[in-house]
């Protein structure tokens, strides 16, 4: 199976990145951020970084943790799981001193891990809208919620398609329903390219009918740590 967006990460690291990680739809490209995406420190004083971290406490799960940006300061302060279904992100936290990196499903959570397991989680990086679906969020959303304790927390994020930005998003494709719609893209890297990618992008209030009956509720919709465009983070917390 192809990986191109994971050796490059990981080629990165390590120095030995041969050619841009390249971001595609159709014949419209462009060269991915990997340094300032997955290398620049976690910043904990910012108004993004304080308003997460006010949100979460341990045992957590970092969801598709990518080279463990978030990871690698959250675990200082208390246990922390990092999930990727890259074997190659995986290896990259794991040098990088990020001490429990599994390589995983993050919508396969009751085959990884017990009911209760953690106390908060965190999915950063849009990945929730692999989803594919309503459907398919509240699924996520409903193992999520076995694998967190009854007082458990969580921060996720998406892109906003009510949000005028969305459509200049990269792979932006319309959808007729209110608060939805689709984003279509891959990663090419060293002539290799990953299959494609389909996310669902979410409005906030898309979010909050997808977990009615999943144990969570919306606590807070943070816009301005996030910049002016589409992009916000949700914080959950169980009912």
């Amino acid at each position: 199976m192809t990986d191109a967006f994971g050796r490059a990460v990981r080629d990165h690291h390590r120095g030995e990145r041969t050619a841009p990680l390249r971001q595609g739809d159709g014949e419209a490209t462009r060269d991915h951020p990997i340094e300032a995406f997955y290398f620049d420190a976690f910043d904990p004083e910012s108004d993004a970084g304080s308003w997460l971290t006010s949100r979460v406490t341990g045992p957590l799960v970092d969801l598709g943790a990518g080279a463990g940006r978030h990871a690698l300061w959250l675990q200082e302060r208390f246990e922390t799981v990092a999930v990727e279904t890259s074997a190659a992100l995986v290896e990259t936290m794991r040098a990088r001193g990020v001490a429990d990196a599994r390589e995983g499903d993050m919508f396969a959570l009751r085959e990884a891990f017990e009911r209760d397991r953690f106390a908060s989680a965190i999915a950063i990086g849009t990945q929730i809208g692999l989803a594919g679906s309503m459907r398919g969020l509240s699924a996520f959303l409903g193992d999520l919620a076995f694998v967190t304790t009854p007082d458990a927390t969580a921060v996720v994020d998406c892109y906003d398609p009510n949000h005028l930005g969305a459509a200049d998003l990269l792979g932006y494709r319309e959808d007729p329903t209110p608060g939805l719609a689709h984003r279509v893209m891959w990663f090419a890297y060293d002539g290799e390219t990953d299959p494609t990618l389909h996310f669902r992008l979410f409005s906030p209030d898309r979010l909050r009918e997808a977990a009615l009956g999943t144990g969570w509720e919306i606590e807070a919709i943070d816009r301005d740590g996030t910049g002016e465009g589409p992009h916000y983070r949700a914080a959950l917390r169980k009912r």
